[in-house]
């Protein structure tokens, strides 16, 4: 072989294996780098540095995952959005609300437009009973929802923002109505009215599970089930059912008047 030949092959050889080296310390690099970022995330998160931790998660999720990867980071972001908003920890969208004479938690949250139960929940309160003086953290975010029935996936929003994604089910045949709707009641453990027939909560029949909120069109709302396989399926006669867990923390967070769009 021609000497020059040969040592043009040689070196060309020595540029492909440095190549490749650096390649593999850059991955070493940014996996050690990832490591440590997913390590200071689950240390503010179990330090209850709910906020470090989710904007930890957060920044994850600019990087490059494999989708199993990036599912796992987003449900995560999700959980602790929603552990956010159970806990004291003020945000952005909440105010700490100082509790005067004659207050009651039921006029409270109609002044910002949120419920009492997510007052109860963020304040860690077992009664309805408060006293003059006493702070509490209270939600100003405006929550909205919206459905998905061609992926049967439920958005709940919080000043056009998604803080977490519910799977649910739908109507046969696409039956859900599509439109812009809002809520107009909400009901515990409701009863079922079928065939001209009231079925009690405690009915096995009943299949509402453990909550209602109603649509302002008649007859059509959320729910819970009796029939968790049925999620993610479209089996229902019109309304969107939920696991009895979401749709009892869903309940807790939005108020009646929350606006649902529902989407083909």
């Amino acid at each position: 072989m021609n000497k020059k030949i040969w040592l043009a092959t040689v070196s060309f050889a020595a540029v492909c294996a440095m190549a490749f080296a650096g390649i593999g310390i850059k991955n070493n690099m940014r996996n050690s780098k990832l490591k440590a970022q997913f390590a200071q995330a689950e240390q503010s998160q179990a330090g209850g540095n709910l906020i470090a931790a989710r904007d930890a998660y957060k920044g994850l999720m600019q990087q490059n995952f494999d989708v199993e990867k990036a599912k796992e980071v987003y449900g995560k972001i999700e959980k602790l959005n929603v552990d956010i908003l159970f806990s004291p920890v003020k945000t952005e969208d909440s105010v700490i609300y100082k509790v005067q004479p004659g207050d009651t938690l039921d006029a409270i949250a109609k002044k910002y437009g949120t419920t009492v139960q997510l007052i109860k929940r963020a304040n860690n309160l077992t009664s309805s009973m408060i006293k003059p003086g006493a702070e509490l953290k209270v939600n100003t975010a405006k929550f909205s929802i919206v459905v998905d029935k061609s992926q049967n996936i439920l958005t709940l929003k919080a000043n056009e923002q998604a803080i977490k994604t519910y799977n649910v089910a739908t109507g046969t045949n696409n039956c859900t109505p599509v439109g812009i709707f809002k809520i107009a009641t909400k009901i515990i453990d409701p009863p079922w009215y079928s065939s001209g027939r009231i079925i009690p909560p405690d009915d096995p029949k009943n299949i509402l599970g453990s909550r209602w909120m109603g649509f302002t069109i008649k007859s059509y709302g959320i729910h819970g089930t009796t029939d968790d396989s049925s999620i993610g399926t479209q089996q229902t006669q019109g309304c969107v059912r939920m696991h009895n867990s979401d749709v009892e923390e869903l309940y807790d967070i939005i108020p009646v008047g929350t606006e649902v769009t529902i989407l083909d």
